[in-house]
């Protein structure tokens, strides 16, 4: 059973730092796309950051209202990605998930939030 957990949500001061973490159970993260979104009531889910891995090489996007500010990056021998937050803001206050593509979609398709698991989510509040 595949199973996504994120974890180190929690409350921020502003121009404070968090790290998220996405840790996978039955699923292997190193060779799929595994990207972070956020979502607050009432807006829709906008996307943060993608990882990506194919054909022996990688990348990474950040989305560009976040970008300097946000980086993804992973860990294959923990299986687990990471979110590393800085410089954060009230904006950024929201419920972040990750989630994994086991198909090889393209990015076109990830950033519309087509992926196959999702984690169920750490909220993110940035206030004084």
């Amino acid at each position: 059973q595949v199973q996504l957990v994120e974890s180190g949500g929690g409350l921020v001061q502003p121009g404070g730092s968090l790290r998220l973490s996405c840790a996978a159970s039955g699923l292997t993260f190193s060779k799929l796309a595994i990207d972070w979104f956020r979502q607050t009531p009432g807006k829709e889910r906008e996307f943060v950051a993608d990882i990506w891995w194919s054909g022996g090489s990688g990348g990474s996007t950040i989305a560009s209202s976040v970008k300097c500010r946000f980086t993804i990056f992973r860990d294959n021998a923990k299986n687990t990605v990471y979110l590393q937050m800085k410089n954060l803001e009230p904006e950024d206050t929201a419920v972040y998930y990750c989630a994994a593509d086991t198909r090889n979609r393209a990015f076109s398709f990830r950033l519309r939030g087509q992926l196959d698991y999702w984690g169920q989510g750490t909220q993110v509040t940035v206030s004084i």
